[in-house]
């Protein structure tokens, strides 16, 4: 029976500063890790927290098991034919089975099975004791964290991410002994580094958190001590009449960095506000990991503030201190920022051909003038400005040579859009500099004007082309050149921005900008289908169903806009009561014309239409084909398939009534060639046929 005495748990494993970014993940694994390792022991506990700080991972499980439960074993053994002989007295089988259980014969018990019946041994395994499990499962929770570089220190074997200096292994009001690591497993903790140096005797499990921040000056729980930065972060903001500029990621990151978080805000000079303001806040994000303040209208206000890791007694002097170390990377952007306006963009233009962009496929002036022809074609084809795209594409790598952007290459774009800007170049010229890099990640913004669309298009369809031409697609993991996002990239601007044009025809003419040597041409069909492959993933996460995927892709569209606007179409007609039924008779059909091996006439014959379910399938259909071919040929399929619905009842009358594969050559000829003008109605948005129930 299974032992109903439970207690609290916790787990903490104490060790010099754990990577900032990593603290979040090795925190989570740290419990998973844990959750997997009492659920393989039988050992189901209340509700299980995680604690993360910069010197620690901690694990509190609630009301779990002193003891596993026993378990109820069966051993099988022979037959129970061959146990005992004609006279009922065991055989040498049984006797062999009954002492390799250590019991007698009379031990033994009769299970009956459709298979007959069986001797067999019934026993029960006590469950161990949890103080005897855990130390195996915390080694085990610690060895598969997610570290991708192990460190020794001193002369022991162990490793970790980090040197540990204590671990904490607290049952109820008991310590489990063991060895984590090189510590001997306590109930003391460690307080703040600063604020509380010394040792902290826990005193249960469940008081952890609050000891830690009433003793220790310590938040343990990443959560709370994240909302707690935030909080303070947007107070101080308040306090300077403008508004923090938090990114998730940084806040994160300063989560990580921090035990007890203090909120200070520090003042720069009026004139850095000259400097581009993505400069300046590049520096305090990821140079500093400050939070920048910006007023009502997003403007920049000469404010930063920091997350300190300690309440000062003289807080004055840690603002001059963090306001003396931001001031040197302000006059660096300053300098920078005036130096490289002496000379126009425009001038830069001839030194890209000293910058190898991939050596086959030669320099950023190469490269340039390639994506400036295909960008021009794409203007010209989507309603833009095909001299603004062609000139925006010549200026595009450009700001590459700008020391701002050596200096700070995450500004690349911005700092194009805001150098062309002060050499006048047209507006929507400037502003697709910055935007030939959107999207930039899953979920990002996309290009709002015309021109940063062809240009962004053609950028990453030259890429996608160059790179598959010298035999470089993506292997596995490797992605060296980010060839998956150039392609989701390419899908998005075509789908979101509603540009409807032929991605095979643009693969086509991108390839056609190369060497012909290169031959690119080659890989265009290769690359189609990798960007289908793309394709695919981008309408999984957005829960489209893999099978209407297929359907349409079956037909090989070959423009993303229609693409989508099928899939949508078929998305909706699924739901309708019609659908099912359909889509059956659509397999039917295929499965029908599969089987035909003569040639089927180009029209159906409306004198071989003798029976009246077949005339009025045929009748039916030149009604409603006449209504949703031309809805079909304007995109607009869902309307198109919501006037086909109507032919359920005609095409179910058809084969509940009519002999398709009639004797008479000729009626049969003309039933299969009815059967494949309605099926070659459906194909003309998706092969119906794929789609599952």
């Amino acid at each position: 029976m299974a032992n109903t005495d439970a207690r609290d748990l916790l787990i903490e494993i104490g060790t010099e500063e754990l990577p900032p970014k990593a603290l979040s993940t090795l925190a989570e694994a740290f419990e998973q890790g844990i959750r997997a390792g009492l659920e393989k022991a039988g050992l189901a506990s209340g509700a299980i927290h995680r604690f993360a700080t910069p010197r620690r991972l901690a694990t509190l499980i609630e009301r779990l098991p002193v003891r596993q439960p026993d378990r109820q074993l069966e051993r099988r053994g022979p037959a129970f034919s061959a146990a005992f002989g004609p006279d009922g007295k065991p055989t040498r089988a049984a006797e062999g089975f009954a002492r390799s259980c250590g019991v007698t014969v009379a031990d033994l018990q009769r299970q009956e099975t459709d298979k007959g019946a069986w001797l067999i041994h019934l026993s029960v395994e006590p469950g161990a004791a949890t103080t005897d499990l855990i130390p195996g499962i915390v080694l085990a929770a610690l060895a598969g964290l997610p570290i991708p570089k192990r460190m020794r220190w001193g002369d022991r074997d162990d490793e970790f991410v980090r040197p540990v200096h204590w671990a904490v292994l607290l049952f109820g009001d008991d310590v489990i002994p063991a060895t984590i690591l090189g510590a001997e497993a306590g109930r003391e903790t460690r307080g703040h580094r600063f604020h509380h140096p010394q040792p902290i005797r826990l005193n249960s499990p469940a008081d952890y958190a609050r000891q830690l921040a009433s003793e220790g000056r310590v938040i343990a729980d990443f959560a709370e001590r994240r909302d707690a930065v935030r909080a303070q972060a947007e107070a101080v903001a308040t306090q300077l009449n403008g508004a923090a500029v938090i990114k998730p990621e940084l806040l994160d990151e300063v989560t990580a960095l921090v035990e007890w978080p203090v909120a200070l805000a520090g003042n720069f000079e009026q004139r850095f506000l000259n400097v581009p303001a993505e400069a300046l806040i590049s520096t305090m994000q990821d140079n500093q990991r400050y939070f920048p303040v910006v007023d009502a209208r997003g403007r920049l206000l000469p404010h930063f503030i920091t997350i300190a890791n300690l309440e000062s007694r003289d807080p004055a002097q840690v603002r001059a201190g963090n306001e003396r170390v931001i001031r040197p990377r302000f006059s660096d952007a300053e300098f920078f920022w005036n130096q490289d306006r002496k000379q126009p963009l425009a001038a830069r233009m001839s030194d890209l051909k000293h910058v190898v962009f991939q050596q086959r496929l030669g320099t950023l002036a190469d490269k340039s003038a390639r994506v400036a022809a295909l960008a021009r074609f794409i203007a010209g084809h989507s309603h833009g400005n095909p001299d603004g795209a062609e000139r925006a594409a010549r200026l595009a790598k450009c700001d590459l040579l700008t020391q701002m952007v050596q200096e700070f290459p995450e500004l690349q774009g911005i700092m194009g859009r805001y150098y062309a800007l002060h050499d006048q170049e047209a507006p929507e010229v400037a502003q697709a500099l910055e935007e030939q890099y959107l999207p930039r990640f899953a979920g990002d913004r996309l290009p709002q004007t015309a021109t940063g669309r062809a240009l962004a298009l053609a950028e990453r369809l030259d890429t996608l082309t160059g790179i598959f031409a010298i035999g470089q697609a993506p292997s596995g993991a490797k992605d060296p050149f980010a060839l998956r996002r150039a392609a989701l990239g390419v899908l998005r601007i075509l789908i979101e921005g509603q540009l409807d044009l032929d991605l095979l025809t643009l693969l086509e003419r991108a390839a056609a900008g190369f060497d012909p040597a290169l031959r690119a041409g080659h890989a265009v069909e290769t690359l189609f289908e990798f960007v289908m492959e793309r394709l695919r993933g981008y309408y999984l996460d957005q829960g489209v169903r893999p099978d209407a995927f297929e359907a349409v892709l079956d037909c090989r569209p070959t423009r993303p806009l229609d693409f989508d606007r099928r899939v949508r179409a078929v998305g909706a007609f699924r739901e309708l009561p019609e659908a099912a039924s359909l889509a059956a008779a659509n397999k039917r059909i295929r499965n029908i014309l599969k089987k035909v091996e003569t040639v089927l006439p180009f029209e159906v014959r409306p004198d071989l239409l003798v029976e009246d379910a077949e005339q009025a399938l045929a009748g039916r259909l030149v009604e409603r084909s006449s209504e949703a071919i031309p809805l079909m040929e304007a995109g607009l399929y869902g309307d198109a398939l919501t006037r086909l619905a109507s032919l359920r009842e005609p095409v179910d009358a058809f084969f509940d009534q009519v002999l398709v594969m009639a004797e008479d050559a000729a009626l049969r000829d003309n039933r299969l060639a009815l059967l494949n003008e309605l099926g070659s109605l459906f194909l003309r948005v998706a092969d119906f046929s794929r789609l599952q129930d």
